[in-house]
């Protein structure tokens, strides 16, 4: 069965990028070597994997890619701390704690 991976990476300048691919080994690989000048992290390197989440059904991973790419730095950063109880205080509160601040970053990523 093949596995799914929907990760968030963190860019030298701070900002998040989400993306999603079935060979996380050659794709990581892609992010760091810079093989494509057009790319968002291009420019942006150096970049850490911050989180990974595998997936069996493809559908689910591309759902939950897009879900990530509409969440605020916070929220982000409370996955990669796997800090639940934020988490859900900033899916809540959405107008109280707004979208994050100005160094939220959002970028489109897959094989």
């Amino acid at each position: 069965m093949k596995t799914y991976y929907v990760y968030i990476l963190e860019c030298s300048d701070r900002t998040f990028y989400v993306g999603i691919s079935s060979n996380m080994e050659r794709r990581l690989y892609e992010h760091k070597s810079g093989l494509n000048k057009e790319t968002y992290t291009y420019s942006r390197r150096p970049i850490v994997l911050k989180w990974l989440q595998g997936f069996s059904d493809p559908q689910q991973a591309i759902a939950f890619e897009k879900q990530l790419k509409g969440w605020s730095r916070r929220k982000k950063l409370a996955l990669i701390d796997e800090d639940w109880d934020n988490l859900v205080k900033y899916s809540k509160n959405y107008t109280q704690f707004g979208k994050g601040d100005s160094s939220e970053g959002s970028s489109t990523g897959s094989d």
